[in-house]
């Protein structure tokens, strides 16, 4: 009788490897690097704009990750969800210890703090969340939009928005808020 042929294994989850790094498994964050230090470079390096110092970020982000990995709860949101926030704070971190601050044009056009829709992600490789995600984005009115991905994935405070789009603070407060309530409904969906 021929020996069955042996299964190709399937990759571990980031959730499983972030289990076995709570625990002080090398090769899981080993893994987990691997399959994620990409996807928060490009996080961190739309923030911080330089190369060397988003590498510095990604290394702090990493140790934090490691050392946090125990707290990590998978029913409060994915992996990928989780380090990003975890990566996108220590490059927002960075970004307020800095001691020049950022330089914008005050001019109406969202492209005065450089296009936000190319600070997306690349959706043709993204994840079934971050696809859902573009999917609601894409419903959103445009100003709410560009709000959204200058705050939330390019980093400035709504004070440099306001500024850059010559749009008064509450207003620019309001469309972020409304899109994420938005967002927030179009993903439960």
């Amino acid at each position: 009788m021929a020996a069955p042929l042996k299964q190709a294994q399937a990759a571990p989850s980031l959730d499983s490897l972030i289990l076995a790094t709570a625990q002080g498994d090398r090769a899981a964050f080993h893994s987990l690097y691997r399959l994620s230090a990409s996807q928060l470079f490009g996080v961190i390096l739309r923030i911080v704009r330089r190369r060397d110092r988003a590498e510095d970020v990604l290394q702090e982000a990493y140790l934090r990750i490691w050392s946090h990995a125990p707290d990590y709860r998978p029913e409060k949101g994915t992996p990928m969800a989780w380090m990003a926030t975890i990566a996108r704070n220590r490059a927002l971190d960075w970004a307020r210890r800095r001691p020049e601050p950022l330089s914008l044009d005050a001019q109406a056009d969202p492209d005065a703090l450089g296009n936000p829709h190319q600070a997306r992600l690349d959706w043709s490789e993204a994840s079934a969340d971050a696809k859902a995600l573009k999917h609601c984005l894409d419903e959103l009115p445009k100003e709410q939009r560009d709000c959204i991905l200058l705050a939330h994935v390019q980093g400035y405070t709504h004070d440099e928005i306001s500024s850059a789009l010559a749009t008064p603070l509450g207003t620019v407060k309001s469309w972020i808020r409304r899109g994420l309530l938005r967002l927030r409904d179009c993903l439960d969906r």
